[in-house]
Order: structure tokens, then C-alpha cells, then sequence
């Protein structure tokens, strides 16, 4: 037993011998702290020197015959420093020299490779280590998480809270909305009981006017009958009243009387309609306007009197499916008569207050109408070139005249007498005798489609207007040329109106200006007050007053 245990303590000690021998040839590979323990065991290597030494012959034979490290031995790889520091401090502590200094020789020799691979040593300490990381990151992510839910937890509560207020909001809102419903129910029915009321007052007003209307006119009526003649003459009466008896005579526009002037200025100015007016006529005896526009309606106006600057609309008619070209008095005063481009020509009873005759025969839009004197002829023209007599009573065609190759554009009769005046597209103006319907005089020299033409009420001077702004004056009893030319242009003239002496003419230009031309000298003067086209002027029966009116829908009264 004793020399099997020397045997193997000289195996281990020539792995000792070897071990330091390599040691001292890597020198500086090995650390400074594992130097300094194989000092500290020196003494204990030279003692077990001696003893090799003495035995140094057996221990050749028995190293010759000592087996190497098994390579299927495990050898330590990668293992951490702290498992040898672990290790030596450990047989240190329990004073095992000996055992330490084989550790480290079979240590390093493994390390060197001497023997076979893959021999794990488990590490507590680091194993601990990791796992100490691990749980640390692991509650710092449960921290986090903890935080996060308290901030869910907060935030779900908060979101409660807002919707447990939205809730309410909108439960307020709600009873707030049905309140309001309620309450707009009420004002509807409220409304509607207001337009019914304000209808049926509406409907009282206008019969009254209408009625204090008629009144006026049956008086003046009245007043105005003549007395009883020889051989009365009851279809010609004169639109002018009777120099003998003035005070019968009524004042235009609420005025008075003005004497015979050039220059006018604007008294008041209103919106008659939304759309483009497109013809305005006085009434024969009363202060009262008559309108047609685009809107399909006609109105009648009380114009504004001294002092006022309102007109008040007394009445409107309905009943045309287009637009209106224009319209005019019976002499009576009592019906008017509107043309459309429905093609048709509407008769309108004031006392009846709608449309009593309806005249269709025209196959194109009707331009213009105009009564004779006597009021029981109705003339009318139309785009389809004729012009026709209508009987005004029962509403039937006497005579159609054709003379125009183009549209007639206007029609007028001559004050107390049975010619009839008309204009046309094929730049000609044309008198006609009413009774036989044949034209007596044709006046050539525009150069572009007439749009209107109007007889002076006291001479035999005609005025004329056409597309280029020109506008011409002639005497029946020389036709041949024009007496005058004004030059209105370039817009258009849309229509042209005598004063009652006949001294001063009214034009409508299409570049928003009502032109005044004095008949003898030709002299022209310009009035401003229209922001678009005007479309149709008119003088009162005393000359003193001008009315104007235009595409802006406006009426412009000037003094």
C-alpha cells in the first residue's frame, strides 16, 4: 500500500516538476496572482524535491510506466476567474497546500489541453449573478408595469368620469333640443296663423286701394263728361284736358304743375321689381305708374306726392307663363293691357282686379300694345312681322298688317287720330291707316334694326331709335330724310318719348343714361342714376315729370 502510494505521489510530483516547468517557460503568461501562490508554496516543493530525488530511480521507471491524463477526461473551458479564485481561497482558508498546488497543476494542465473537452464546471456564484440581473430586470419591467397600469387605471377613471359628464351634457342637450322643438312647433303654427292674418289683411289693403282707386277714377270720370254736342264724337276723346277749364286738369305725380323745362333732376328713385323692368306707361289722368318685368307680373304704382319719396304699390297682376315686354292704359284709365313673350296680349280690369280678355293669334313673342283714342281698338305687334287691331271689347282680330320684313318692335297711335305709328327690325318706321290698314308713309335711313318710334302729341314730328344708338327725326309730311340725327350710340336705344309740347325728346340708352334731346337745335344732355341698361322712359301728362326705368328693376322719378 505504501509503495503503491509513493508511486503515485511521484506521478504527482513529476506533474508538479513538469508544471513548473512549463510555468517558468510561459513566464509571462501566467498572472501575477498565481505566482504568488506557488511561492508561498516553495517549501513545500523543495521538501517533496528531496524526496524525488532519493527516489529518482524508481521514479524513472515508475514515470515511464505512469499513465498521462486521460483524454476522455473533461477539460475546463471558458470557466469564469471568480471559480478559481473561489477555489484557491478556499483551500487556502482550510490550509491545504499540498491539494492547492495539484489543483493548480492538473488546473493549468487542462487549461493547456491536455486533456479531453467539454467539462463543465457550474458556476453558482455567476449562475446566482445572472439570475440576480434577471430578477432586477425583471422588476424593474414589473415596476414599469405597475406604473403603467396605475396610469391605465387613472386614465380609465378620468375617461369615466368625462363620459359620465358627456352623458349628462348630452342628456341636457338633449331636453334642450326637444325644447326647442317644441318651442319652433309653436312658432310655426304661430307663423302660419301670422300669414293668414297678414294675408287677409294684405287682401283688405289692396281692396281698399283698389276700391278708393276706382272711386277716383269714376270721379274724375264723372267730372270729365262732356257736355252734349250735336254729333258727339264719344271714340275720340282728347287725352289733353281743356285749356278753358285748368282746375279739372289733375297735377302729374302728386305735383304741381311745372312750366315747360329742359333739365330735370332726380326726385326719388325705387325698386319696382327683382328682375329687369321692361316697360313702364302712366296712367292717362291719375298720379299712378304702371310696370312690366321679367318676373311675369305687372304692377301699379301710387307715385311718391310733394314731400314723399315711397311709391306705394296698389295693385299686381298675375297670369302671363313668360316674361313681359311692356304694357299700357286704356284712356279710360280703368283697364291695361300687357304684352309677353308668351305670345299673347292680356287685357287687366282694375275693378275686377284680373285678366278679363285674353288676345292670341301672334305665333311670336308680342312686343308692345297701344290703344286707340277712343278705347275700343287695341293695337299690338309682334316678332312674327304683323301688327294686329284687336276689338277691345270682345276680344276678336279686325285686321292684321303686313307690311315689316322683320320683327315689329313697336307700336303707337297717333293722339285723336286713326294712324298708327310702328318700327321694326328691318330698319324702317311705318304710318298706317287704322280704318283701311294700309301704310301711308315709310321712313328709310337707319342703318340698324329700329327698337321704338313715337309720335310728337303737338306737331307732325316722329322721333325713331335703333340698335346702334341713333336716333332720328322726321316730318310726316316730308319723309323722305330725317330732320335730325342724334348720334346715342355705340350701346343701344331702347326706346325714345316726346313731352307733351313735343319740344323735348326722352331717350333710354343701353349705357345706363337717359339722354334729353331738344327737338329743334338737336341738343343733348344726359341724366345719371341707373346701374344698368334703361329700358324705357315716359313723360306725365304736364311734361314736367320724367319716369324712368331699367334692367337694375329700378324706378327713377325726376323733376
Amino acid at each position: 500500500m505504501r509503495c503503491h502510494g509513493n508511486g503515485v505521489n511521484n506521478n504527482d510530483f513529476r506533474r508538479r516538476d513538469v508544471a513548473i516547468a512549463t510555468r517558468k517557460q510561459e513566464g509571462g503568461k501566467m498572472s501575477a496572482k498565481k505566482k504568488d501562490k506557488v511561492e508561498e508554496n516553495d517549501e513545500s516543493s523543495k521538501e517533496e524535491a528531496e524526496d524525488e530525488e532519493e527516489r529518482s530511480s524508481s521514479s524513472s521507471s515508475s514515470s515511464a510506466s505512469s499513465p498521462r491524463a486521460n483524454p476522455e477526461d473533461p477539460v475546463v473551458q471558458n470557466i469564469p476567474e471568480s471559480v478559481d479564485d473561489f477555489l484557491r481561497n478556499f483551500l487556502r482558508r482550510l490550509g491545504l497546500t499540498r491539494t492547492l498546488s495539484r489543483f493548480e497543476l492538473e488546473w493549468h494542465g487542462l487549461a493547456r489541453g491536455g486533456g479531453g473537452g467539454g467539462m463543465f464546471v457550474p458556476d453558482a456564484l455567476t449562475h446566482r449573478q445572472t439570475l440576480l440581473e434577471q430578477l432586477e430586470a425583471v422588476r424593474g419591467d414589473a415596476e414599469q408595469l405597475r406604473k403603467q397600469v396605475l396610469e391605465s387605471a387613472q386614465s380609465l377613471l378620468r375617461m369615466q368620469r368625462e363620459s359620465d359628464y358627456h352623458r349628462q351634457q348630452h342628456r341636457r342637450l338633449s331636453e334642450q333640443k326637444h325644447v326647442l322643438i317644441r318651442d319652433c312647433k309653436q312658432l310655426q303654427e304661430q307663423l302660419q296663423d301670422s300669414e293668414a292674418a297678414l294675408k287677409r289683411l294684405r287682401d283688405k289693403h289692396e281692396a281698399a286701394l283698389r276700391t278708393k282707386t276706382l272711386l277716383g277714377l269714376q270721379k274724375e270720370r264723372a267730372q270729365r263728361l262732356p257736355e252734349p254736342e250735336p254729333e258727339p264724337e264719344p271714340e275720340k276723346p282728347s287725352r289733353k284736358p281743356p285749356p278753358s277749364s285748368p282746375s279739372k286738369a289733375p297735377e302729374p305725380c302728386g305735383l304741381p304743375a311745372a312750366p315747360e323745362k329742359s333739365s330735370f333732376q332726380l326726385f326719388c328713385s325705387f325698386r319696382a321689381h327683382q328682375l329687369p323692368i321692361s316697360g313702364i306707361a302712366p296712367h292717362p289722368a291719375r298720379p299712378l305708374l304702371a310696370s312690366a318685368s321679367d318676373d311675369r307680373t305687372w304692377r301699379l304704382w301710387d307715385l311718391p306726392r310733394s314731400g314723399e319719396k315711397v311709391a306705394r304699390m296698389l295693385l299686381i297682376g298675375e297670369g302671363h307663363s313668360d316674361w313681359l315686354s311692356g304694357c299700357s292704359f286704356h284712356p279710360e284709365g280703368s283697364r291695361l293691357a300687357t304684352t309677353s313673350g308668351d305670345k299673347t296680349v292680356r287685357l287687366w280690369d282694375f275693378s275686377a282686379g284680373r285678366c278679363v280678355l285674353l288676345l292670341a293669334g301672334h305665333s311670336q313673342p308680342t312686343w308692345g300694345s297701344s290703344f286707340h283714342s277712343g278705347g275700343h281698338v287695341l293695337a299690338s305687334c309682334s316678332a312674327d312681322g304683323t301688327s294686329r287691331l284687336w276689338d277691345a271689347s270682345c276680344g276678336c282680330c279686325r285686321l292684321i298688317l303686313r307690311r315689316h320684313g322683320a320683327s315689329v318692335n313697336s307700336v303707337a297711335f297717333l293722339p285723336c287720330s286713326d294712324l298708327l305709328l310702328t318700327s321694326s327690325a328691318d330698319k324702317t318706321v311705318v304710318v298706317w291707316d287704322g280704318r283701311l290698314g294700309v301704310s301711308t308713309t315709310t321712313f328709310r335711313g337707319h342703318l340698324h334694326p329700329c327698337n321704338h318710334a313715337a309720335f310728337s302729341p303737338t306737331s307732325n314730328a316722329v322721333a325713331s331709335c335703333d340698335s346702334r344708338g341713333t336716333v332720328h327725326l322726321w316730318d310726316t309730311r316730308k319723309p323722305a330724310a330725317p330732320t335730325g340725327i342724334v348720334d346715342a350710340g355705340p350701346h343701344a336705344a331702347n326706346q325714345v318719348a316726346f313731352n307733351q309740347s313735343g319740344k323735348l325728346l326722352a331717350v333710354a340708352s343701353g349705357d345706363c343714361l337717359v339722354r334729353l334731346v331738344e327737338a329743334e337745335s338737336c341738343g343733348v344732355s344726359t341724366l345719371t342714376g341707373h346701374r344698368r341698361s334703361v329700358q324705357s322712359v315716359t313723360f306725365d301728362l304736364q311734361g314736367g315729370t320724367l319716369m324712368s326705368a331699367g334692367s337694375d328693376g329700378l324706378i327713377n322719378v325726376w323733376l
